[in-house]
């Protein structure tokens, strides 16, 4: 017998049905605190069809869009969890209501730029002319002229991943050792 689509879904569940290993749920878990799953006795997760939702829009943005973790996050923080579900139910509708309220809210409503630093590792992977929606794109972004001492945006965060993933990699060794 199916469950309702209101009914609570254990972590197998929902692994088996968003064809995710169970491990990279619990990950997400730790990478994202919107992802909270009510835990039972000896530590069981119980997901709520929002949890379901919001679990099914990150993996869009990280898988199809190509977007960085540290992307996703932003976009959360930035957008709600409203927005990254819809994408998940490819809901363009409800995507396009919440980006033109936020576009009404006007500057008082965005979230200021700390540092060039965090807006590049916000960035998503694929190239700028692919990016969900046009959103991230900046003034700098494009070619840069020979003969300036600089690299373009896409090339520092190519090497931005690199370097992570270099990182990632010393961590993994550093485990083994």
């Amino acid at each position: 017998m199916d469950k309702s689509p209101d009914a609570f879904r254990t972590i197998s569940e929902v692994a088996e049905d968003l064809d995710l290993p169970q491990h990279v749920l619990r990950f997400w878990e730790t990478r994202f605190t919107q992802i909270k799953p009510l835990k039972r006795g000896g530590g069981r997760r119980y997901y709520r069809p929002q949890d379901v939702e919001l679990i099914k829009g990150i993996k869009a943005m990280l898988y199809d869009q190509g977007y960085t973790i540290k992307g996703v996050q932003k976009l959360l923080r930035e957008n709600g969890n409203q927005f990254v579900s819809a994408i998940g139910a490819g809901d363009m509708a409800a995507v396009d209501a919440i980006m033109q309220r936020k576009q009404a809210a006007g500057p008082a409503g965005q979230a200021s730029r700390q540092n060039d630093d965090e807006v590049l590792l916000g960035e998503p992977k694929v190239r700028p002319s692919r990016r969900f929606f046009g959103l991230g794109k900046a003034e700098e972004d494009g070619p840069v002229a020979a003969g300036e001492n600089r690299l373009s945006r896409d090339n520092r965060a190519l090497l931005q991943e690199a370097l992570f993933d270099l990182l990632e990699c010393k961590r993994l060794l550093d485990q083994v050792r």
